[in-house]
Formats: C-alpha cells, sequence, structure tokens
C-alpha cells in the first residue's frame, strides 16, 4: 500500500453510490455494504489529521486508527471492492473529513452516499452537511454491532421514570437469551458484583498471562513512523505499540483473554497493581470499538466458557455485563441526549485540568501510574478511569468538557458514543444523576484498600489536612462541604453527608485551605509541565 499517495481502484463510470467508511467501522460485513455492487459502488475512506487535531489524540489513538484502516484498505482490496482511500501523507489530503468528501464528491460524482450509522455526533452533522451541499442523498443504515438500536433506547427510556442500568441490562439478558436458565437468570441472579471487589494480596498478583502482543508489520510500523513524524508534540508513547489492527489479530487476542484471563476476571477486576497495566482484563475495548470484533461473538465466546466449565458463573457475568448491558447502556444514553449532553455541568465545575495529566509528572504514586500507563500504552483499566483518574478530576472540580477532551484524546479505544456518557455521566456527574444515581466519590482509603500504591507514596490516605494529607482524602471531604445542600437531597449519599458533622469549623477550614492549595499547583505536580501540555490544560 503507498504511503504518500491515494488508493484508488475506481468501478466503471457512473458510479451509483460512495460507500464511506470511517476508522471506526472496519467491518467487511457492515450493513453499508448490503446490496455492494463493485460494478456500480465504490467504497470511501480517509485518513485526515482533524481527525487527531480536534482533541490532542494520543500517538497510540491515532497510530491504531491508521493502522487497522489500512489494513482493512487491504482486506477491502482483497474482497473486490472498488475503493477510494487517502492517506495522511498524501499531497491533496484537505485535512478534514468533511472537505475531503466534497472534494472528492466532484471528482467521482457518486449519485448517492451511504454508510452505516456513525459514532461521533460531530462527524455525523458534518458529513450531512457536505451531502446537502453537494445535493445527494445520505442514507444512514443501522449499526449492526450493537444488540439494541436507538429507538429501541429510546422506547426503553421512556417506559421509565429515570434511566437505571440495572433494568435495561436485565431485559437485555431476556431479549437475547443470554446467561439464562429458562426465564430465570443463571444462578438465579443478575448481578454477581458482590463477589467481583476482590484486591490482590500483599505478595501481589503472582504470575499474570503476558499481554496478547500484536507484533507490528511493515504497514503497521510504517504508520508508527508517520505518527511519530507528523504528531511528534502529541502525548504518549509509541515504543509498546501491539494492538490488534486486523480482524484475525482481534479474533486471537479474543481467545486469549477467554483462555487465560477470564477465569480470574471478574474476582479482581477492580483491583489495581503498579506496574501493570493488564492483570485479569480483556484489552478487547478498542477491537469492539473499531469493528474489528462483534460483541455477540464475544459474548458468546464467554457465555460458551462459563457453559463447559472453563470459567466460573461470577466471572462470565460480570463481563458480560460490561458488553451487553454497559456498552449498549452507554451508546443509548449518548444518542438519545445528544448534542445537549455535551455541554452538562450540573456541579458547575469549571476548574482547568492539571497540565501534568498530559506528562504524567505528579508525585501522587497512584495517579503517576495510571497516568504512566495511559501515555506508554493509550490504555488503563475501567477502575484506573474511574477512581484514580476520573475520581481525582471530579472532585477537583475540574469542568467536565475538559475531562471529556482529555479521554477521548489519550485512549486508544475511545470513541464518542461510548467516551462522553462514561466520563460525563458516570464519572463526573456533570448529567446530575441521569447515568449513575450518585457520584462516585471517596478518600483515599479506597485506593489504599484496591492496591498498594499507598505504602509508596508520600501522602497519607487517613489524613485529611496537614503537609501529608493525601490530596483524595482532602478534595473527598471539600467535595462534600460544597456540594452539601445538593447532596444531602440524595438517599445514596445521606450517610458520606452525614459525616460532616463530625467536622467542627476549623477542621472545615483547614480542609478548604488544603483544598484550595491543591488547585493552586502546590501539591501534586513533580514540576512544571512543558507548554504543549499546559496549552491543551485549559
Amino acid at each position: 500500500m503507498p504511503s504518500s499517495a491515494p488508493l484508488s481502484t475506481q468501478p466503471p463510470a457512473p458510479l451509483r453510490s460512495l460507500v464511506i467508511v470511517l476508522g471506526d467501522q472496519l467491518d467487511l460485513e457492515a450493513a453499508a455494504f448490503d446490496g455492494f455492487d463493485g460494478g456500480h459502488d465504490a467504497v470511501w475512506m480517509a485518513e485526515v489529521a482533524e481527525e487527531s487535531t480536534h482533541v490532542w489524540s494520543s500517538k497510540p489513538r491515532t497510530a491504531l486508527f491508521l493502522a487497522a484502516m489500512r489494513h482493512f484498505a487491504l482486506a477491502l482490496q482483497a474482497a473486490g471492492r472498488p475503493l477510494h482511500y487517502t492517506q495522511l501523507d498524501a499531497a491533496h489530503t484537505l485535512g478534514s473529513l468533511a472537505a475531503q468528501l466534497q472534494a472528492d464528491i466532484a471528482r467521482l460524482r457518486p449519485a448517492a452516499l451511504l454508510m452505516t450509522a456513525p459514532g461521533d455526533w460531530r462527524v455525523l452533522q458534518a458529513l450531512k452537511a457536505v451531502a446537502a451541499a453537494a445535493g445527494l442523498p445520505l442514507e444512514i443504515r443501522e449499526d449492526r454491532h450493537f444488540y439494541c438500536t436507538v429507538r429501541e433506547f429510546a422506547a426503553h427510556a421512556r417506559a421509565r421514570k429515570s434511566l437505571r442500568l440495572k433494568f435495561f441490562y436485565r431485559e437485555q439478558r431476556q431479549r437475547h437469551a443470554v446467561l439464562m436458565n429458562g426465564d430465570q437468570p443463571e444462578g438465579e441472579r443478575w448481578n454477581f458484583d458482590t463477589e467481583n471487589r476482590e484486591a490482590f494480596g500483599a505478595a501481589g498478583p503472582g504470575l499474570l498471562p503476558p499481554r496478547t502482543r500484536c507484533a507490528p508489520d511493515a504497514l503497521t510500523r510504517e504508520v508508527l513512523a508517520l505518527v511519530n513524524k507528523r504528531f511528534a508534540d502529541h502525548p504518549g508513547s509509541l515504543d509498546s505499540f501491539a494492538w490488534p489492527v486486523t480482524r484475525d489479530q482481534a479474533l486471537q487476542a479474543l481467545q486469549a483473554f477467554i483462555d487465560e484471563r477470564l477465569p480470574l476476571f471478574g474476582r479482581y477486576q477492580d483491583a489495581i497493581w503498579p506496574g501493570d497495566a493488564w492483570l485479569y482484563h480483556s484489552h478487547l475495548s478498542a477491537a469492539l470499538n473499531l469493528k474489528l470484533l462483534n460483541p455477540r461473538e464475544v459474548v458468546a465466546a464467554a457465555e460458551a466458557a462459563y457453559r463447559r466449565g472453563a470459567v466460573g458463573l461470577a466471572s462470565a457475568e460480570g463481563f458480560i455485563r460490561q458488553i451487553l448491558g454497559w456498552r449498549e447502556y452507554v451508546r443509548g444514553i449518548y444518542w438519545t441526549r445528544m448534542p445537549a449532553y455535551l455541554e452538562a455541568n450540573a456541579l458547575e465545575a469549571h476548574e482547568a485540568l492539571p497540565a501534568w495529566y498530559w506528562t504524567g509528572a505528579t508525585d501522587l504514586a497512584c495517579l503517576r501510574d495510571a497516568l504512566a500507563q495511559t501515555l506508554a500504552h493509550g490504555y488503563a483499566n475501567h477502575i484506573q478511569r474511574l477512581m484514580v483518574t476520573g475520581l481525582f478530576a471530579l472532585m477537583y472540580g475540574v469542568q467536565p468538557q475538559q475531562v471529556h477532551a482529555w479521554y477521548l484524546a489519550v485512549y486508544v479505544d475511545a470513541v464518542e458514543w461510548v467516551e462522553l456518557p462514561n466520563t460525563l455521566g458516570m464519572s463526573q456527574y456533570a448529567d446530575g444523576g441521569l447515568m449513575g444515581s450518585k457520584p462516585y466519590v471517596a478518600t483515599g482509603k479506597y485506593i489504599q484498600r484496591m492496591s498498594p500504591h499507598c505504602s509508596s507514596c508520600r501522602y497519607d490516605p487517613a489524613q485529611r489536612s496537614g503537609d501529608r494529607a493525601c490530596p483524595y482524602t482532602t478534595l473527598y471531604w471539600d467535595f462534600l462541604m460544597r456540594h452539601e445542600a445538593r447532596l444531602a437531597r440524595n438517599p445514596r449519599m445521606a450517610l458520606q453527608v452525614k459525616n460532616l458533622a463530625r467536622l467542627d469549623p476549623a477542621q472545615r477550614q483547614a480542609v478548604t485551605d488544603r483544598a484550595a492549595a491543591i488547585r493552586r499547583g502546590e501539591v501534586g505536580p513533580l514540576a512544571s509541565a512543558p507548554a504543549a501540555a499546559a496549552r491543551h490544560a485549559g
């Protein structure tokens, strides 16, 4: 595949349909290809800088999308589907999906545009505008990678006074006959969370299965070199890049997870261990979100492992809930609430994201480790995202849109439909309780319980004020004080708010003063952030 020229295999004119394929739609069986005729239709793909610059996209994230796209282009060619593909380093590239599509419409003169529903509101609006300006119909087909359509989710939402995952998840289990025993849940319970909250002992996780590595081939190495050159000032490193970029690699990663990690996934899914990014997690979210894997085959593989006795029910259910339940739920939230959801800020948080989020230069051991993993691999597990990086930002009071931009930028699995609700709703409580019934706030004691980080940290999670006070603990009490009136009305927060009565006025002031010092940058940073990081921090 040429590295600096457009890839184009053009069918005979006239062109009936130009099928748009985005970087997270890498599926030969996608609905957009139903009825595809190589004699009259063609595929359109484009690598454009805007998708790496509208947020300060990390090198691992950009590299994964581009490498997967280029390998998918080869799969399209092998399938005999005419393709017009513009590479990032092509002389004629125009920088944005909209501009590139507009130019290619003028050149190719299709009668119609066709695509599978995208995963980003911004992109959808841009492509609709191009089609309208060109006077062309744009047919948008259902994304069959999901169990639940947006219309079905909207109907579910209309039928309830409030949205809660547990009810949606139960409906999905019943509807799709997943982990069911007749009309009852397998094991007579819907949820095995109580069995899935263990931390590793003092000796640690022991011998872990190695990360499933997909060694970069020549095409991927070209992409890595291009990203390092074109986006040299972007965060992150490509030194350890080994993500699946083809369907075959994704299937191998799925099998490795089922065989090697799923048996202990449930028990330790909330555990953290310093220096180990992978533990018993699946690392499949990026392959799922790029459509290299279908969630049905992933769920089926996990259930089959349980049925044959290779995996316990708690692990199988905990993993399946993430895909059949949570993944579908957040997509429904996104598409039924956009574009207003993007502006949500129920807690009126307006602080700037600390610049060291982009560098990892902090003296908080847990945050330093989570940020180092994020920058090195474009990955951190869900509990690090929620209860380490997300928790700190929430209690610090960072403007949720800045937190969203950071999560969208740094993680390889970040596509807005899944990232935005997880960040604004679950992590930052910016939607005021639409997704979750309470804000997830905790002192440093939570991190001490789930990891050994505190033993090597200069801060003490038991202290809320003073020079050794853990910033998490300080900010926890500060958060409760700042939002006391609102939280007191939430039954799930009543006990936490009631504990504020233990603090006398002097103790409250000491917390407030320490929290202010944290926000001034007097506590936490190791050194000044590079100018680029400071620019993108707020």
